[in-house]
């Protein structure tokens, strides 16, 4: 890392897990600020949050797909809130609790008075599923900006990444003019500070 990186590396104070609401749980009526992850199961989602916050295990990662059975509201140096929505696409529980876990997330998503951005975490080696695009929709049309963020970057080389960086925008319909795509990898750190970047500029 040179100067100028070291210089410009966000630097988290304090991070804690506050709240964790289930299936029947009332949501929290937060005042802070609001930036929420979702994703399919398995894409990464308790890595880059772990790596946004530079602590090692405060999202539980698990070789498990579907692990984030629960909405984990985050504090972060006690002005905002990083909400770890429910992963989506796991085939191995009944129908009716992906539905479940799909309403929790609307409630959400429909209900946040404080919710800034939405980041949707998409693995870079494959094209956007039926739940990606469906999720990608349902953030357009509920008038929410999002960030699409392509994990997992370190398991492709430059010109695999051009290429599926490249499938992952016409899958979505994203304009260079009207979307945004990071790449990103908690191995590296690729892309974290321009993460942290869009974050900050919603709180200033």
């Amino acid at each position: 890392m040179n100067g100028s990186e070291e210089k410009d590396k966000r630097i988290v104070k304090s991070a804690e897990l506050e709240t964790v609401c289930g299936i029947t749980s009332k949501l929290p009526a937060n005042a802070l600020p609001e930036f929420a992850f979702a994703g399919k199961s398995n894409v990464g989602k308790s890595s880059l949050i772990n790596c946004m916050l530079e602590r090692k295990s405060l999202a539980r990662t698990s070789q498990t797909p579907g692990k984030t059975q629960t909405i984990n509201y985050y504090l972060i140096d006690k002005s905002l809130y990083f909400v770890d929505l429910p992963g989506y696409g796991y085939a191995k529980v009944s129908q009716t609790l992906r539905e479940k876990w799909s309403k929790m997330t609307q409630k959400y998503l429909s209900g946040s008075k404080v919710l800034k951005l939405a980041f949707l975490l998409i693995d870079i080696r494959h094209e956007p599923g039926a739940g990606d695009k469906s999720m990608y929709e349902w953030f357009k049309k509920s008038g929410l900006e999002v960030i699409v963020v392509a994990t997992k970057l370190d398991k492709l080389s430059r010109n695999e990444a051009a290429k599926q960086l490249s499938l992952i925008s016409k899958t979505l319909g994203i304009k260079s003019s009207s979307g945004i795509i990071i790449p990103f990898s908690s191995k590296t750190r690729a892309g974290r500070e321009e993460l942290w970047k869009l974050i900050d500029s919603k709180l200033n």
